[in-house]
């Protein structure tokens, strides 16, 4: 409950209370609230109704305080030539144009048009570029830049279509008796949330280079699509020299761009780190329950019939799923995706020649 509503509530019980005892004085005394008070309440209830009892705010905006409007429109202006400029530099920057204003001043404009944050000063721009077709200069598209590796670093990946992006990780699922330690490698398509995972006793490079040779390329193929980008940690099993690490050498000979997390920014990778935490909260958790494995190809097996109801069966709500299960959403996107890779394949050929 708002303020507002606190304050309404009390002056329409006062209101009621009066009409119940058929007493002014007593509900006054009762309420802790004078006569004249009442009879104003009482007035402005008859008049306006509920809406008039709201608390009416008797400040008025000092107009003569505010900087001359071509100053404002320079401060504007200037946000969305360089939105990565902050208030104080902001200030400088206008001061070696002409135009004095302090970094405090140059706040209150950013306030009063919605453009007092790193992100929504970004927004306006592309709102402006959209609306305008101005072409984005060098200071812009730094700024643009630097938005979309803070994103990154903080989990938020772009990607165009399936197959733009892979998301890989290496989870440690535990020692099965007889067996040894387990490891899941980890894969999912950051546009469709399509997982693939696969079992292994050890965490080396070739490994990770098996389960893309093995499940995720056959797939992908299959719907006629390639894999363009792989983000990864900076594990062992993913990096390494490039010439004889086995990993390194399968994305290569694929032609796969591989990217790597920020050092120390493990929410880098956070689609495929909540992938990881599905499995172990809807799958594992509840197959140790059940049952007593002896083998990894019994795990395995169960494992593959769990990613078939994921896939196929199991509404997920994530940003481009909004409710579908991810196949659907890969069946969805997968037109748009062969036209886009169709465009760059001959806007690369257009440059060769």
């Amino acid at each position: 409950m708002t303020v507002q509503e606190k304050l309404i509530k009390n002056k329409m019980g006062l209101l009621e209370l009066a009409s119940y005892l058929g007493n002014v004085s007593e509900a006054c005394r009762v309420m802790g609230y004078s006569r004249d008070t009442f009879y104003r309440v009482k007035n402005a209830h008859d008049v306006g109704g509920m809406e008039a009892l709201m608390e009416k705010s008797r400040r008025k905006p000092n107009l003569r305080n505010r900087v001359e409007p071509e100053v404002e429109k320079a401060v504007v202006d200037l946000a969305l030539e360089d939105p990565s400029m902050g208030q104080k530099r902001a200030s400088n920057e206008l001061r070696e144009r002409g135009v004095f204003i302090s970094a405090a001043g140059v706040r209150g404009v950013w306030l009063r048009h919605g453009l007092e944050r790193f992100e929504k000063r970004l927004k306006a721009l592309e709102e402006h570029v959209a609306k305008t077709g101005a072409v984005v200069t060098e200071a812009q598209l730094r700024a643009m830049e630097k938005a979309k590796e803070e994103k990154i670093a903080w989990g938020e990946i772009e990607t165009e279509h399936v197959g733009y992006l892979g998301s890989q990780d290496t989870f440690y699922v535990g020692t099965l008796k007889g067996v040894g330690r387990v490891y899941q490698q980890t894969f999912i398509d950051t546009y469709s949330a399509v997982g693939f995972c696969k079992l292994y006793t050890s965490k080396h490079p070739i490994n990770a280079a098996d389960i893309l040779n093995d499940r995720v390329i056959p797939f992908l193929d299959e719907h006629g699509v390639p894999l363009l980008r792989i983000l990864t940690d900076r594990g062992t099993e993913y990096c390494g020299k490039p010439d004889t690490h086995e990993y390194q050498l399968f994305l290569a000979l694929n032609d796969i761009e591989h990217t790597k997390t920020k050092a120390k920014h493990p929410q880098t990778n956070g689609i495929c780190e909540r992938f990881n935490k599905t499995c172990l909260d809807e799958f594992y958790k509840v197959a140790f329950r059940k049952k007593i494995y002896t083998t990894l190809d019994q795990l395995q097996a169960d494992l593959d019939e769990w990613l078939e109801k994921y896939n196929n069966r199991r509404t997920h709500q994530g940003k481009r799923c909004q409710g579908r299960t991810p196949m659907a959403t890969f069946l969805a996107n997968l037109p748009a995706a062969k036209e886009k890779i169709d465009i760059g394949k001959e806007g690369s050929l257009a440059v060769v020649n």
